[in-house]
C-alpha cells in the first residue's frame, strides 16, 4: 500500500509556507555552513527517516525517493544495516591490515567485470575515484588531454572540478581539458554514433595541435548529468577506439550507470561491448555508508604501483567493505538488477504513454530505472524548456515524489528510483506526473 502521508538548487530564504522551524534551520545553515550549500526544491525538505523507496519528514509525510541513487538497495536495506552495525562493532580499520572482507570485496566485484580487468582499488568517493583514475592516466601514457562531455559530471576535487562541466561557468574548466556534445539521438540529424565518434576524434586533434598529449576519455555510460542519452547500443566504441589509437585511455565513470541500474547489465559500459581501462564507481556502492573506487586492467596500473604508493585511511575500511559486500549481494541475491529491468521497461512504457496527452514531454530515454524525459515547449521544434521543468520538479515535490532535473539546457527529468521499486511504485510515480502536468498546462 502506497503511504498516504530537480536538480533544482533554490537556496530559499523565507520561502511561502515554511515552517518556523524550518526557516530557523535555513538561517542556521546559512550562519553556520557558509554561502557554498544548497538545497532542493523551492520548499526545503526536512527529512528525518528513510525505509526503502520512502522518506519521511519531521510530519510524518512520506516522499517517493525517486531521486537519490545512493540508497539504490531502498533506505535503511537490514542487510546493509546489519553489516554495518555488526563489522563497526568489531573492528573499524584500515587497508594496511590483513582482512578478509576487504579480499571477498575485491573478488566478488571483479568478478562482474570483463576478464581484462583484474584490480581494484579503495577509495571513499566518486570525486576520490576519478581523481585517482586520472592520476593513474597521466602516469601510463605521459599525457595531460582529457575529454569529457559538455554537461557531464566527474566530481569535485580540484583536479576533477577542472573537467566537470556541469559545475557551472564559475568552476573554469582547465587548459588541457577538450568538451564534446553528448550524443542526443532525438536531435541528432545524423548518424548519433558516428557523430559522436568524429567529435572525440575532433578533441584528440585539437589537444594535439596544442602540443596536449591525450591521456583518457572519461564518460557516464548513460551519459546522465547530459540529459540521459542510453542508446544506441554501441556508442561508445569508435570513441573508445579513437583515444586508443591516439595513445590514452577510456575510464568508465559507473557512479550513476553502475551497479545494476541500466537493468540490462550490471554495468554500463557493457552495454557498448567496450573494456573500459580504468573503472570509477561510488554512490551506490554502500547504500549510504562512504565507500568507492576503482577498478583496473592490471598493465594500466602496474608503472602507477611501482613508483608511487597509495594509501586511503579510509577507503576501503573495514565497515565500508562490509557495507559495499552487504550492498553487491543484495543486487545479486535479490534478483535486483532483473527488477530494474522489468519493472523498468514497465516504468519506462507508463511514462511515455503520458506523451499522447501532455505535449510538453518530448521524449522519454532510458533504460533499467534510470528515466529521461524531454520537456519542450514545442515538441516538432524539440525546444528545451527549462521553466516547465522547474515547475514539474516542484509540482512533485508538493505532491510526495522527489526527482530532479539535469541536461544542458535543465530540461530533463531525472528519475532514478531504488532497484527495489514495484510495479505498484511505478504506477504510483506516474499517476502523480499526470496530476501535475496537467494542473501546469
Amino acid at each position: 500500500m502506497q503511504p498516504t502521508s530537480g536538480m533544482v538548487n533554490a537556496f530559499v530564504e523565507g520561502a511561502a509556507e515554511l515552517s518556523a522551524e524550518q526557516q530557523t534551520m535555513i538561517n542556521r545553515r546559512k550562519e553556520l555552513l557558509g554561502p557554498s550549500y544548497r538545497l532542493f526544491y523551492e520548499r526545503p525538505l526536512h527529512l528525518v527517516r528513510g525505509e526503502g523507496i520512502w522518506l519521511y519528514d519531521a510530519d510524518g509525510n512520506a516522499y517517493m525517493d525517486a531521486y537519490n541513487n545512493v540508497a539504490s538497495i531502498g533506505h535503511c536495506h537490514p542487510g546493509v544495516v546489519e553489516a554495518i552495525t555488526q563489522q563497526v562493532g568489531a573492528l573499524a580499520t584500515n587497508t594496511r591490515y590483513l582482512h578478509n572482507t576487504v579480499l571477498d570485496y575485491a573478488e566478488k566485484l571483479l568478478a562482474t567485470m570483463p576478464a581484462e580487468i583484474g584490480h581494484f582499488m579503495f577509495t571513499c568517493t566518486g570525486s576520490d575515484a576519478n581523481d585517482l583514475a586520472v592520476r593513474i592516466a597521466k602516469s601510463y601514457t605521459g599525457g595531460t588531454g582529457i575529454i569529457v562531455t559538455e554537461t557531464a559530471y566527474h566530481g569535485i576535487t580540484q583536479a576533477v572540478a577542472d573537467f566537470s562541466p556541469s559545475l557551472g561557468e564559475n568552476v573554469p574548466l582547465g587548459m588541457h581539458v577538450r568538451t564534446v556534445p553528448a550524443p542526443d539521438q532525438w536531435r541528432c540529424e545524423a548518424d548519433v554514433t558516428s557523430e559522436f565518434t568524429a567529435n572525440v576524434q575532433a578533441a584528440i586533434d585539437d589537444l594535439e595541435r596544442h602540443g596536449i598529449k591525450p591521456a583518457l576519455l572519461i564518460c557516464d555510460g548513460l551519459f546522465t548529468s547530459d540529459g540521459l542519452f542510453s542508446h544506441p547500443l554501441g556508442l561508445l566504441k569508435g570513441a573508445v577506439d579513437a583515444i586508443h589509437a591516439a595513445g590514452g585511455l577510456y575510464i568508465a565513470d559507473e557512479v550513476q550507470a553502475g551497479f545494476g541500474r541500466s537493468g540490462e547489465e550490471m554495468w554500463g559500459f557493457l552495454r557498448h561491448g567496450v573494456v573500459p581501462d580504468l573503472v570509477s564507481m561510488g554512490k551506490p556502492m554502500g547504500n549510504g555508508f562512504p565507500v568507492a573506487g576503482v577498478a583496473a586492467r592490471p598493465e594500466v596500473v602496474e608503472e602507477f604501483g611501482r613508483k608511487a604508493r597509495y594509501f586511503n585511511t579510509f577507503g576501503g575500511n573495514t565497515v565500508a567493505a562490509s557495507a559495499a559486500l552487504a550492498v553487491l549481494t543484495a543486487i545479486q541475491d535479490e534478483g535486483l538488477r532483473e527488477n530494474s529491468r522489468d519493472i523498468g521497461a514497465y516504468f519506462k512504457q507508463g511514462v511515455a504513454q503520458l506523451a499522447e496527452k501532455h505535449s510538453q514531454i518530448g521524449e522519454v530515454r532510458g533504460v533499467g530505472l534510470f528515466l529521461g524525459v524531454d520537456i519542450v515547449s514545442d515538441r516538432d521544434a524539440k525546444t528545451p524548456d527549462a521553466e516547465a521543468t522547474t515547475k514539474i520538479v516542484n509540482g512533485l515535490r508538493d505532491e510526495g515524489v522527489l526527482i530532479s532535473a539535469c541536461a544542458k539546457a535543465a530540461n530533463v527529468l531525472k528519475i532514478r528510483p531504488p532497484l527495489v521499486f514495484t510495479q505498484e511504485n511505478a504506477d504510483y510515480f506516474v499517476e502523480k506526473l499526470d496530476l501535475v502536468m496537467s494542473s501546469s498546462a
